[in-house]
């Protein structure tokens, strides 16, 4: 089984995200600091600013949400995909990209941490 680790501002609307619109099942844990979800072989790890993974640094840096490292789902039909999520009022950081490989968008959680959906070509 494969860990991600994503900083959350809100471990709740993490968890009712990736549950509702990304197919992830709940994990083992849950509080209102911490919570993990599933999917598939990918277990993400959300955790909020009062778990031991979003307290300060000895240096005073603070763990924050967002950046450019991201997971990637892969799925079938990436504009049907894309359609249905806007639909229900998703946010995406850009618009469909193709390249070599296939396609891509960034989908955004509610901390601004990236989802890539990928379709890759046949």
């Amino acid at each position: 089984q494969l860990n991600v680790h994503f900083i959350v501002d809100d471990v709740d609307k993490a968890i009712e995200f990736y549950t509702k619109y990304l197919g992830f099942k709940m994990g083992t844990n849950s509080s209102p600091a911490f919570a993990d979800v599933t999917r598939k072989n990918l277990r993400l790890l959300l955790s909020g600013e009062k778990s031991s993974a979003g307290r300060p640094m000895p240096d005073g840096a603070t763990p924050t949400p967002g950046g450019w490292n991201r997971i990637e789902i892969v799925v079938d039909d990436l504009a049907s995909e894309v359609k249905k999520l806007k639909g229900q009022g998703l946010d995406f950081r850009n618009d469909i990209v193709t390249g070599p490989g296939g396609s891509q968008i960034l989908l955004i959680d509610p901390s601004g941490n990236f989802i890539e959906l990928f379709e890759p070509k046949n």
